[in-house]
């Protein structure tokens, strides 16, 4: 490479690492005047003690979710919830204030002018996070990690902090079930993968996006059911959940990329794995169809919601996701075989 393209790609990086400080900084500053849109309905935050890993979500008309929810993160070594409820109507609010490790806000403002929820967490992440390890996952997402059923957050956590690790990625991976989504009933309290017991294991495309440095992946049976003509325009499903955060940090895009940029760094650009996770998606629930048509028209949910009609229209028909190539759950080591989830050096 010549002297003068060194400098022009030189010039170019100092450029991005510019704008991007800027677009952190416009972001912080949003989440800040977002602020008064919350009010707190049980606020709880003393509790929190140092070194406590914190959950984070958004959530609305969850009160069939939140029981098993809460239930697997806190076994995984969550120790304190902030959530904001977003005007529920089915006992979602009064059920979360209930609980002795949740602080819980009330909002009934634009989940979509909220940037889909994250202006509200990234003030609450700002206010009561600075330092401590935070898990953003919504109420549809359960995380698992390789031994986590063995090894809670906390060891991995302490393993991440000795390597200097900020971050931690995740695969969501969307959960199904074999015949129409309606089939199979799901009760409260009720572990989602028993009903949920298929997914797709091997359509998924990623590209690295520059401009983030954060890994885009699709696929899975929302791509290979809904966007088979528009493959482009399929979810992403690529997720950086678990951040020790630091108040000068933003979510970008949901939790599917961050600033500064080196929390996306979530993958070996060399050949080799880091330690991952996958978040299990169980937006496939039987109650997916009823709600598909509330979504439909509340238009909450994507930036561009006219292009998701369609969307949702299937799924309002009570489809079967199920394909001869689907692939039965069976834990984690079986996701790590099949290359959804790597262990890295996590022993």
């Amino acid at each position: 490479m010549s002297q003068g393209a060194r400098i022009r790609d030189a010039a170019a990086t100092l450029g991005m690492a510019y704008r991007l400080r800027w677009k952190r900084r416009r972001l912080l500053l949003r989440s800040f005047r977002k602020r008064r849109q919350l009010s707190a309905v049980a606020d709880r935050t003393g509790q929190i003690r140092p070194g406590a890993i914190l959950g984070l979500s958004t959530v609305r008309n969850e009160a069939i979710r939140l029981p098993y929810w809460l239930e697997h993160h806190r076994a995984l070594g969550v120790d304190h919830f902030l959530i904001v409820d977003n005007a529920s109507d089915d006992g979602t609010r009064d059920y979360l204030a209930d609980q002795p490790d949740v602080s819980l806000w009330h909002t009934a403002h634009s989940y979509r002018l909220s940037r889909f929820g994250v202006d509200w967490l990234t003030w609450l992440q700002m206010r009561h996070a600075h330092g401590h390890w935070c898990l953003t996952a919504d109420a549809d997402e359960l995380l698992i990690y390789p031994h986590h059923d063995t090894r809670p957050l906390p060891a991995l956590t302490e393993w991440l902090d000795r390597r200097s690790v900020p971050s931690f990625g995740a695969l969501m991976l969307d959960m199904y079930p074999k015949g129409p989504l309606s089939a199979a009933p799901y009760a409260a309290g009720q572990d989602p993968c028993e009903v949920l017991t298929w997914f797709d294991a091997g359509n998924y495309m990623i590209q690295k996006q520059e401009r983030l440095q954060n890994l885009w992946i699709q696929g899975g049976p929302r791509a290979r059911m809904f966007f088979a003509a528009e493959p482009r325009r399929a979810p992403t499903m690529g997720k950086v959940p678990l951040v020790k955060w630091d108040r000068r940090y933003a979510y970008v895009s949901s939790a599917h990329s961050a600033l500064p940029r080196r929390l996306n760094h979530v993958y070996d650009e060399t050949g080799g794995e880091l330690a991952s996770g996958v978040l299990l998606h169980t937006k496939f629930l039987h109650m997916v169809t009823e709600r598909s048509a509330e979504e439909k028209a509340r238009g909450e949910h994507f930036a561009n919601s006219a292009l998701y009609h369609s969307y949702y229209d299937r799924l309002t028909e009570d489809p079967d996701l199920w394909c001869p190539g689907s692939t039965r759950y069976r834990g984690w080591r079986h996701l790590e075989a099949l290359g959804l989830m790597s262990r890295g050096a996590w022993l």
